[in-house]
């Protein structure tokens, strides 16, 4: 297995973001799922025991991640190749 990223929801700790040989998963975590005032990360990962699959990373993660000039300035002042979605996503919040 790759790099894994824990996931916040309104700073709870709501699930794993993992990359694989074949792109990514994020599955919530069990605590967050007993919780009864959780809410899905997006509509589109819906509250769920599934372990969500995906050959990229997630649009819901992906489109967190800034564009443009913003993103220029992450990859220069903190060195992240602009690649690197889950890093990049990690590392900014």
């Amino acid at each position: 297995m790759g790099r894994v990223a824990k996931v916040f929801v309104q700073n709870l700790n709501a699930g794993i973001i993992r990359e694989t040989d074949y792109g990514y998963e994020f599955s919530y975590i069990e605590e967050y799922l007993d919780r009864k005032d959780s809410v899905p990360v997006s509509l589109t990962l819906p509250l769920s025991h599934e372990i969500y699959q995906s050959n990229t990373l997630f649009p819901f993660f992906d489109g967190l991640i800034p564009e443009g000039w913003l993103l220029g300035v992450v990859e220069k002042n903190w060195k992240i190749d602009g690649k690197d979605r889950l890093y990049l996503k990690a590392s900014i919040g």
